[in-house]
Protein backbone atom coordinates (compact mmCIF):
# COMPACT_ATOMS: atom_id res chain seq x y z
CA UNK A 1 0.00 0.00 0.00
CA UNK A 2 1.20 3.49 -0.78
CA UNK A 3 2.69 5.22 2.24
CA UNK A 4 1.64 8.54 0.73
CA UNK A 5 -2.14 8.85 1.05
CA UNK A 6 -3.59 11.56 -1.17
CA UNK A 7 -5.84 14.12 0.53
CA UNK A 8 -9.00 14.57 -1.55
CA UNK A 9 -11.25 16.61 0.70
CA UNK A 10 -11.19 18.26 4.10
CA UNK A 11 -14.08 19.68 6.08
CA UNK A 12 -15.18 20.43 9.63
CA UNK A 13 -18.40 18.77 10.76
CA UNK A 14 -20.59 20.66 13.20
CA UNK A 15 -24.00 20.12 14.73
CA UNK A 16 -24.96 23.61 13.59
CA UNK A 17 -25.64 25.11 16.98
CA UNK A 18 -23.74 25.26 20.25
CA UNK A 19 -25.41 24.29 23.50
CA UNK A 20 -22.79 26.27 25.44
CA UNK A 21 -22.91 23.64 28.13
CA UNK A 22 -19.75 23.35 30.24
CA UNK A 23 -18.81 19.94 31.67
CA UNK A 24 -16.48 19.96 34.64
CA UNK A 25 -13.97 17.17 34.09
CA UNK A 26 -13.44 14.97 37.10
CA UNK A 27 -10.11 14.08 38.61
CA UNK A 28 -10.18 10.79 36.69
CA UNK A 29 -10.82 12.62 33.42
CA UNK A 30 -7.99 15.03 34.17
CA UNK A 31 -5.61 12.14 34.82
CA UNK A 32 -6.26 10.99 31.24
CA UNK A 33 -5.94 14.42 29.67
CA UNK A 34 -2.63 13.70 27.94
CA UNK A 35 -3.95 10.59 26.18
CA UNK A 36 -5.87 9.95 22.97
CA UNK A 37 -7.51 6.70 21.84
CA UNK A 38 -7.57 5.70 18.17
CA UNK A 39 -9.47 2.93 16.38
CA UNK A 40 -10.26 1.92 12.82
CA UNK A 41 -13.35 0.35 11.27
CA UNK A 42 -12.88 -1.22 7.84
CA UNK A 43 -15.66 -1.70 5.29
CA UNK A 44 -15.47 -3.71 2.09
CA UNK A 45 -17.67 -1.16 0.33
CA UNK A 46 -17.32 2.49 -0.59
CA UNK A 47 -19.08 4.79 1.90
CA UNK A 48 -20.53 8.13 0.81
CA UNK A 49 -18.59 10.85 2.62
CA UNK A 50 -21.46 13.35 2.43
CA UNK A 51 -23.84 10.92 4.14
CA UNK A 52 -21.20 10.18 6.75
CA UNK A 53 -20.72 13.89 7.44
CA UNK A 54 -24.47 14.56 7.62
CA UNK A 55 -24.96 11.65 10.02
CA UNK A 56 -22.07 12.77 12.20
CA UNK A 57 -23.56 16.28 12.40
CA UNK A 58 -26.80 14.81 13.76
CA UNK A 59 -24.91 12.60 16.20
CA UNK A 60 -23.04 15.63 17.52
CA UNK A 61 -26.37 17.21 18.43
CA UNK A 62 -26.93 14.27 20.79
CA UNK A 63 -23.31 14.02 22.02
CA UNK A 64 -21.98 17.60 21.62
CA UNK A 65 -18.89 17.15 23.80
CA UNK A 66 -17.11 15.38 20.92
CA UNK A 67 -17.34 18.60 18.89
CA UNK A 68 -16.26 20.80 21.80
CA UNK A 69 -12.98 22.03 23.19
CA UNK A 70 -11.16 21.81 26.50
CA UNK A 71 -10.13 24.71 28.70
CA UNK A 72 -8.62 25.14 32.16
CA UNK A 73 -10.11 27.63 34.61
CA UNK A 74 -8.58 28.05 38.08
CA UNK A 75 -6.80 24.73 37.68
CA UNK A 76 -9.97 22.85 36.72
CA UNK A 77 -10.29 21.19 33.31
CA UNK A 78 -13.60 21.89 31.53
CA UNK A 79 -15.09 20.52 28.32
CA UNK A 80 -17.06 23.25 26.57
CA UNK A 81 -19.80 22.17 24.15
CA UNK A 82 -19.16 25.09 21.77
CA UNK A 83 -19.61 23.16 18.48
CA UNK A 84 -16.11 24.03 17.31
CA UNK A 85 -16.43 20.89 15.22
CA UNK A 86 -14.82 17.65 14.13
CA UNK A 87 -12.25 17.54 11.29
CA UNK A 88 -13.24 14.97 8.65
CA UNK A 89 -10.63 14.34 5.96
CA UNK A 90 -10.94 12.03 2.96
CA UNK A 91 -7.87 10.31 1.50
CA UNK A 92 -7.21 7.79 -1.24
CA UNK A 93 -4.46 5.15 -1.36
CA UNK A 94 -3.40 2.92 -4.21
CA UNK A 95 -3.36 -0.24 -2.05
CA UNK A 96 -6.10 -2.71 -1.23
CA UNK A 97 -8.32 -2.92 1.83
CA UNK A 98 -6.46 -6.06 2.96
CA UNK A 99 -3.18 -4.15 2.82
CA UNK A 100 -4.69 -1.34 4.87
CA UNK A 101 -6.05 -3.80 7.44
CA UNK A 102 -2.62 -5.36 7.73
CA UNK A 103 -1.20 -1.98 8.76
CA UNK A 104 -3.80 -0.69 11.21
CA UNK A 105 -1.70 -1.30 14.31
CA UNK A 106 1.62 -0.28 12.77
CA UNK A 107 3.27 3.01 13.66
CA UNK A 108 3.04 5.41 10.73
CA UNK A 109 0.11 3.59 9.10
CA UNK A 110 -1.57 6.98 8.41
CA UNK A 111 -5.09 5.65 8.73
CA UNK A 112 -6.01 7.88 11.69
CA UNK A 113 -5.52 11.59 12.36
CA UNK A 114 -4.49 11.14 15.96
CA UNK A 115 -5.82 13.76 18.37
CA UNK A 116 -3.03 15.86 19.88
CA UNK A 117 -4.10 15.27 23.47
CA UNK A 118 -1.62 17.59 25.27
CA UNK A 119 -2.33 20.36 22.76
CA UNK A 120 -6.09 19.84 22.93
CA UNK A 121 -6.19 20.19 26.70
CA UNK A 122 -5.30 23.88 26.21
CA UNK A 123 -8.15 24.35 23.72
CA UNK A 124 -5.79 24.39 20.75
CA UNK A 125 -7.26 21.42 18.91
CA UNK A 126 -10.24 19.11 18.37
CA UNK A 127 -11.37 16.39 20.75
CA UNK A 128 -12.42 14.03 17.96
CA UNK A 129 -11.12 13.48 14.44
CA UNK A 130 -12.26 11.31 11.53
CA UNK A 131 -10.20 10.15 8.57
CA UNK A 132 -11.90 8.36 5.68
CA UNK A 133 -9.46 6.38 3.54
CA UNK A 134 -10.63 4.98 0.22
CA UNK A 135 -8.68 1.95 -1.03
CA UNK A 136 -8.07 1.09 -4.68
CA UNK A 137 -10.38 -1.95 -4.54
CA UNK A 138 -13.41 0.00 -3.32
CA UNK A 139 -12.98 -0.43 0.42
CA UNK A 140 -13.26 2.23 3.11
CA UNK A 141 -11.28 2.67 6.31
CA UNK A 142 -12.93 4.85 8.95
CA UNK A 143 -10.21 6.05 11.32
CA UNK A 144 -11.40 7.71 14.54
CA UNK A 145 -9.40 9.32 17.33
CA UNK A 146 -10.77 10.95 20.49
CA UNK A 147 -9.42 12.68 23.55
CA UNK A 148 -9.49 10.36 26.55
CA UNK A 149 -10.51 13.16 28.93
CA UNK A 150 -14.02 13.24 27.42
CA UNK A 151 -14.74 9.55 27.55
CA UNK A 152 -13.75 5.89 27.58
CA UNK A 153 -14.41 3.28 24.88
CA UNK A 154 -17.98 2.89 26.13
CA UNK A 155 -18.51 6.62 25.46
CA UNK A 156 -17.06 6.38 21.95
CA UNK A 157 -19.31 3.41 21.18
CA UNK A 158 -22.32 5.50 22.24
CA UNK A 159 -21.26 8.15 19.74
CA UNK A 160 -20.62 5.52 17.06
CA UNK A 161 -24.05 3.92 17.52
CA UNK A 162 -25.66 7.35 17.40
CA UNK A 163 -23.73 8.21 14.23
CA UNK A 164 -24.76 4.90 12.66
CA UNK A 165 -28.43 5.45 13.53
CA UNK A 166 -28.32 8.95 12.05
CA UNK A 167 -26.86 7.69 8.76
CA UNK A 168 -29.38 4.82 8.60
CA UNK A 169 -32.35 7.06 9.43
CA UNK A 170 -33.11 5.18 12.64
CA UNK A 171 -34.08 6.59 16.07
CA UNK A 172 -31.02 7.91 17.87
CA UNK A 173 -30.02 6.13 21.09
CA UNK A 174 -30.05 8.04 24.35
CA UNK A 175 -26.82 9.61 25.56
CA UNK A 176 -26.30 11.59 28.76
CA UNK A 177 -23.53 14.07 29.50
CA UNK A 178 -22.16 14.36 33.03
CA UNK A 179 -22.01 17.95 34.25
CA UNK A 180 -19.58 17.21 37.08
CA UNK A 181 -18.16 13.71 37.29
CA UNK A 182 -16.69 14.06 40.78
CA UNK A 183 -20.10 15.11 42.17
CA UNK A 184 -21.75 12.21 40.37
CA UNK A 185 -19.29 9.74 41.86
CA UNK A 186 -19.69 11.25 45.33
CA UNK A 187 -23.41 10.42 45.12
CA UNK A 188 -23.10 6.84 43.90
CA UNK A 189 -19.85 5.47 45.34
CA UNK A 190 -19.98 3.35 48.48
CA UNK A 191 -18.65 5.02 51.62
CA UNK A 192 -15.63 2.72 51.51
CA UNK A 193 -13.96 0.82 48.71
CA UNK A 194 -10.80 -1.27 48.50
CA UNK A 195 -8.79 1.71 49.76
CA UNK A 196 -5.97 1.24 47.26
CA UNK A 197 -5.70 4.06 44.71
CA UNK A 198 -4.93 3.15 41.12
CA UNK A 199 -2.31 5.88 40.77
CA UNK A 200 1.07 6.59 42.27
CA UNK A 201 3.69 9.33 42.19
CA UNK A 202 7.02 7.92 40.98
CA UNK A 203 10.30 9.19 42.34
CA UNK A 204 12.22 11.70 40.23
CA UNK A 205 14.61 8.95 39.09
CA UNK A 206 11.77 6.61 38.11
CA UNK A 207 9.89 9.42 36.36
CA UNK A 208 12.96 10.07 34.24
CA UNK A 209 13.19 6.35 33.35
CA UNK A 210 9.51 6.23 32.47
CA UNK A 211 9.88 9.29 30.25
CA UNK A 212 12.76 7.59 28.44
CA UNK A 213 10.64 4.45 28.05
CA UNK A 214 7.85 6.47 26.43
CA UNK A 215 10.28 8.29 24.13
CA UNK A 216 11.96 5.04 23.05
CA UNK A 217 8.68 3.14 22.70
CA UNK A 218 8.23 3.42 18.92
CA UNK A 219 11.78 2.16 18.32
CA UNK A 220 12.00 -0.44 21.05
CA UNK A 221 8.59 -2.12 20.80
CA UNK A 222 6.46 -3.86 18.20
CA UNK A 223 2.75 -4.57 17.89
CA UNK A 224 1.58 -8.14 17.32
CA UNK A 225 -1.99 -9.13 16.42
CA UNK A 226 -3.13 -12.65 17.31
CA UNK A 227 -6.37 -14.26 16.06
CA UNK A 228 -8.17 -16.97 18.03
CA UNK A 229 -11.09 -19.05 16.80
CA UNK A 230 -14.24 -19.66 18.83
CA UNK A 231 -13.25 -23.34 18.99
CA UNK A 232 -9.85 -22.53 20.54
CA UNK A 233 -11.42 -20.36 23.19
CA UNK A 234 -14.12 -22.95 23.90
CA UNK A 235 -11.41 -25.55 24.58
CA UNK A 236 -9.63 -23.13 26.92
CA UNK A 237 -12.88 -22.49 28.79
CA UNK A 238 -13.50 -26.21 29.18
CA UNK A 239 -9.97 -27.08 30.34
CA UNK A 240 -9.38 -24.03 32.54
CA UNK A 241 -12.89 -24.18 33.96
CA UNK A 242 -12.50 -27.83 34.97
CA UNK A 243 -9.17 -27.08 36.64
CA UNK A 244 -10.51 -23.98 38.41
CA UNK A 245 -13.76 -25.72 39.40
CA UNK A 246 -15.96 -22.93 38.06
CA UNK A 247 -17.44 -21.47 34.90
CA UNK A 248 -15.09 -18.99 33.21
CA UNK A 249 -15.73 -16.34 30.57
CA UNK A 250 -13.98 -16.06 27.23
CA UNK A 251 -12.25 -12.92 28.51
CA UNK A 252 -10.98 -14.74 31.60
CA UNK A 253 -9.36 -17.57 29.67
CA UNK A 254 -7.99 -15.42 26.84
CA UNK A 255 -6.33 -13.07 29.31
CA UNK A 256 -4.83 -15.95 31.29
CA UNK A 257 -3.67 -17.80 28.17
CA UNK A 258 -2.08 -14.74 26.59
CA UNK A 259 -0.30 -13.55 29.72
CA UNK A 260 0.94 -17.05 30.58
CA UNK A 261 2.10 -17.86 27.05
CA UNK A 262 3.86 -14.55 26.48
CA UNK A 263 5.69 -14.88 29.78
CA UNK A 264 6.60 -18.46 28.87
CA UNK A 265 8.05 -17.30 25.55
CA UNK A 266 9.92 -14.56 27.40
CA UNK A 267 11.44 -17.07 29.82
CA UNK A 268 10.04 -15.00 32.70
CA UNK A 269 9.00 -16.97 35.80
CA UNK A 270 8.96 -14.10 38.33
CA UNK A 271 5.72 -13.18 40.10
CA UNK A 272 4.37 -10.03 38.44
CA UNK A 273 1.18 -7.98 38.48
CA UNK A 274 -1.68 -7.96 36.00
CA UNK A 275 -4.06 -5.01 35.53
CA UNK A 276 -7.51 -5.42 33.96
CA UNK A 277 -9.65 -2.28 33.45
CA UNK A 278 -13.35 -2.63 34.35
CA UNK A 279 -16.32 -0.57 33.14
CA UNK A 280 -17.77 0.56 36.49
CA UNK A 281 -21.19 1.72 35.23
CA UNK A 282 -23.03 -1.53 35.92
CA UNK A 283 -21.35 -2.05 39.27
CA UNK A 284 -22.35 1.45 40.42
CA UNK A 285 -25.93 1.17 39.16
CA UNK A 286 -25.30 3.87 36.55
CA UNK A 287 -27.07 3.84 33.16
CA UNK A 288 -25.27 2.73 30.01
CA UNK A 289 -26.16 6.08 28.47
CA UNK A 290 -23.52 8.03 30.45
CA UNK A 291 -20.64 9.66 28.58
CA UNK A 292 -17.37 9.95 30.50
CA UNK A 293 -14.57 7.96 32.08
CA UNK A 294 -16.23 5.56 34.47
CA UNK A 295 -13.43 3.06 34.77
CA UNK A 296 -11.82 1.17 37.60
CA UNK A 297 -9.57 -1.88 37.48
CA UNK A 298 -8.63 -5.22 38.93
CA UNK A 299 -5.01 -5.79 40.02
CA UNK A 300 -3.88 -9.40 40.42
CA UNK A 301 -0.55 -11.13 41.05
CA UNK A 302 0.49 -13.75 38.49
CA UNK A 303 2.85 -16.63 39.21
CA UNK A 304 3.66 -18.53 35.99
CA UNK A 305 4.25 -21.78 37.88
CA UNK A 306 0.57 -21.80 38.94
CA UNK A 307 -0.59 -22.19 35.34
CA UNK A 308 -3.18 -20.25 33.32
CA UNK A 309 -6.22 -21.95 34.87
CA UNK A 310 -5.35 -20.53 38.29
CA UNK A 311 -4.99 -17.03 36.82
CA UNK A 312 -8.28 -17.34 34.92
CA UNK A 313 -10.07 -18.49 38.07
CA UNK A 314 -8.55 -15.66 40.11
CA UNK A 315 -9.68 -13.14 37.49
CA UNK A 316 -13.25 -14.51 37.54
CA UNK A 317 -13.36 -14.31 41.34
CA UNK A 318 -11.97 -10.77 41.23
CA UNK A 319 -14.62 -9.62 38.77
CA UNK A 320 -17.42 -11.18 40.80
CA UNK A 321 -16.09 -9.55 44.00
CA UNK A 322 -15.25 -6.30 42.21
CA UNK A 323 -17.42 -3.81 44.18
CA UNK A 324 -16.21 -5.01 47.56
CA UNK A 325 -12.59 -5.91 46.85
CA UNK A 326 -11.34 -3.99 43.81
CA UNK A 327 -13.45 -0.89 43.20
CA UNK A 328 -11.09 2.00 43.90
CA UNK A 329 -12.75 5.17 42.56
CA UNK A 330 -13.24 6.68 46.02
CA UNK A 331 -9.65 5.84 46.91
CA UNK A 332 -8.56 7.48 43.65
CA UNK A 333 -10.54 10.63 44.39
CA UNK A 334 -9.09 10.84 47.89
CA UNK A 335 -5.54 10.27 46.69
CA UNK A 336 -5.73 12.76 43.84
CA UNK A 337 -7.54 15.39 45.89
CA UNK A 338 -4.97 15.16 48.68
CA UNK A 339 -2.17 15.45 46.14
CA UNK A 340 -3.68 18.57 44.56
CA UNK A 341 -4.62 19.27 40.94
CA UNK A 342 -1.34 21.06 40.32
CA UNK A 343 0.50 17.74 40.74
CA UNK A 344 -1.84 15.44 38.82
CA UNK A 345 0.51 15.30 35.85
CA UNK A 346 3.16 13.75 38.09
CA UNK A 347 0.97 10.68 38.66
CA UNK A 348 1.08 7.46 36.70
CA UNK A 349 -1.47 4.61 36.75
CA UNK A 350 -0.46 1.46 38.60
CA UNK A 351 -0.96 -0.38 35.32
CA UNK A 352 1.86 1.63 33.73
CA UNK A 353 4.99 -0.02 35.03
CA UNK A 354 6.99 -1.34 32.06
CA UNK A 355 10.16 -1.88 34.10
CA UNK A 356 8.24 -4.37 36.27
CA UNK A 357 6.67 -5.90 33.12
CA UNK A 358 3.22 -5.25 34.52
CA UNK A 359 0.76 -6.57 31.93
CA UNK A 360 -2.44 -4.62 31.16
CA UNK A 361 -5.32 -6.49 29.46
CA UNK A 362 -8.31 -4.51 28.13
CA UNK A 363 -11.30 -6.50 26.87
CA UNK A 364 -13.01 -4.48 24.13
CA UNK A 365 -15.17 -7.35 22.89
CA UNK A 366 -18.97 -7.23 23.26
CA UNK A 367 -19.08 -3.45 22.88
CA UNK A 368 -20.95 -3.86 19.59
CA UNK A 369 -18.42 -2.60 17.04
CA UNK A 370 -19.52 -5.14 14.45
CA UNK A 371 -23.21 -4.32 14.90
CA UNK A 372 -23.01 -0.71 13.72
CA UNK A 373 -23.99 -0.04 10.13
CA UNK A 374 -23.28 2.75 7.65
CA UNK A 375 -25.31 2.85 4.47
CA UNK A 376 -26.36 -0.74 5.04
CA UNK A 377 -22.81 -2.02 5.49
CA UNK A 378 -21.28 -3.38 8.66
CA UNK A 379 -17.53 -3.30 9.30
CA UNK A 380 -15.49 -6.35 8.34
CA UNK A 381 -12.68 -5.39 10.69
CA UNK A 382 -12.35 -3.35 13.89
CA UNK A 383 -9.08 -2.71 15.68
CA UNK A 384 -7.17 -0.33 17.94
CA UNK A 385 -4.76 1.76 15.87
CA UNK A 386 -1.22 1.96 17.29
CA UNK A 387 -2.44 3.69 20.44
CA UNK A 388 0.49 3.50 22.82
CA UNK A 389 3.86 2.03 21.75
CA UNK A 390 4.48 0.87 25.31
CA UNK A 391 5.19 -2.78 26.13
CA UNK A 392 2.97 -5.20 28.02
CA UNK A 393 -0.32 -3.65 26.88
CA UNK A 394 -3.08 -5.67 25.21
CA UNK A 395 -6.51 -4.93 23.74
CA UNK A 396 -8.82 -7.80 22.74
CA UNK A 397 -11.78 -7.37 20.38
CA UNK A 398 -13.83 -9.63 18.14
CA UNK A 399 -11.95 -10.86 15.09
CA UNK A 400 -12.39 -10.38 11.34
CA UNK A 401 -16.11 -10.10 10.46
CA UNK A 402 -16.90 -10.37 14.16
CA UNK A 403 -15.75 -14.01 14.38
CA UNK A 404 -13.52 -15.29 17.16
CA UNK A 405 -11.18 -12.88 18.90
CA UNK A 406 -8.30 -10.62 17.94
CA UNK A 407 -5.70 -9.59 20.52
CA UNK A 408 -3.41 -6.63 19.82
CA UNK A 409 -0.31 -6.81 22.04
CA UNK A 410 2.64 -4.42 22.31
CA UNK A 411 5.88 -6.17 23.21
CA UNK A 412 9.65 -5.53 23.19
CA UNK A 413 10.94 -6.08 19.67
CA UNK A 414 12.86 -9.31 20.32
CA UNK A 415 9.97 -10.91 22.16
CA UNK A 416 7.55 -9.79 19.44
CA UNK A 417 9.71 -11.57 16.86
CA UNK A 418 9.65 -14.74 18.96
CA UNK A 419 5.87 -14.53 19.31
CA UNK A 420 5.53 -14.21 15.53
CA UNK A 421 7.85 -17.16 14.88
CA UNK A 422 7.04 -20.86 14.71
CA UNK A 423 7.61 -21.38 18.45
CA UNK A 424 5.30 -18.51 19.33
CA UNK A 425 2.53 -19.59 16.96
CA UNK A 426 2.65 -23.16 18.28
CA UNK A 427 2.46 -21.98 21.90
CA UNK A 428 -0.30 -19.44 21.31
CA UNK A 429 -2.41 -21.87 19.27
CA UNK A 430 -1.85 -25.01 21.32
CA UNK A 431 -5.66 -25.28 21.64
CA UNK A 432 -6.21 -25.21 17.89
CA UNK A 433 -6.88 -28.50 16.11
CA UNK A 434 -5.98 -29.51 12.55
CA UNK A 435 -9.65 -29.87 11.65
CA UNK A 436 -10.51 -26.36 12.87
CA UNK A 437 -11.52 -23.82 10.30
CA UNK A 438 -8.93 -21.06 10.32
CA UNK A 439 -10.02 -17.55 11.28
CA UNK A 440 -11.27 -15.51 8.34
CA UNK A 441 -8.43 -13.09 8.98
CA UNK A 442 -5.91 -15.77 7.96
CA UNK A 443 -6.85 -15.38 4.29
CA UNK A 444 -6.63 -11.60 4.16
CA UNK A 445 -4.29 -10.59 6.99
CA UNK A 446 -1.06 -12.55 6.63
CA UNK A 447 0.67 -10.60 9.40
CA UNK A 448 -1.84 -11.75 12.01
CA UNK A 449 -0.43 -14.64 14.08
Amino acid sequence: MSIWPQLRRSRTVRAGHATGRVLRCGLMDTMLADLAVSVVLCFDRSLDEDRLAAGLARALERVPVFAGRLRTVDGVLDAVCDDSGVPLDVYTVDGTLAEAMGRVAAAGAELVDRVDAPGARTGAGPLFTVRVTRTADGGTVLGCSWHHAIGDLHSFMLLLRTWSAAVEGEPLPEAELVGDQDKLLERVLPAEDCGRPGFRVPSAAEAELLAREVAAGPRANRTVQIAFTEAEVARMREEFGAAAGRRLSSGDVLCAHLVSTIRELDGDDVERMLTVPVNARRWLGLPDTLIGNLLSEVHLPHRPQDGPAVLAGALRRAVEAFPAEHLNLRANLGFLAALGRSRLRECVPLGFDPRARRFSFSNWSRFGAYRVSFQGHRPVFFSPAANYPLPWVCWTVEGFRGEGYLSTVVLPARLAARVRGAEGRAALHRYRRAADELPGSAAVLPKVV
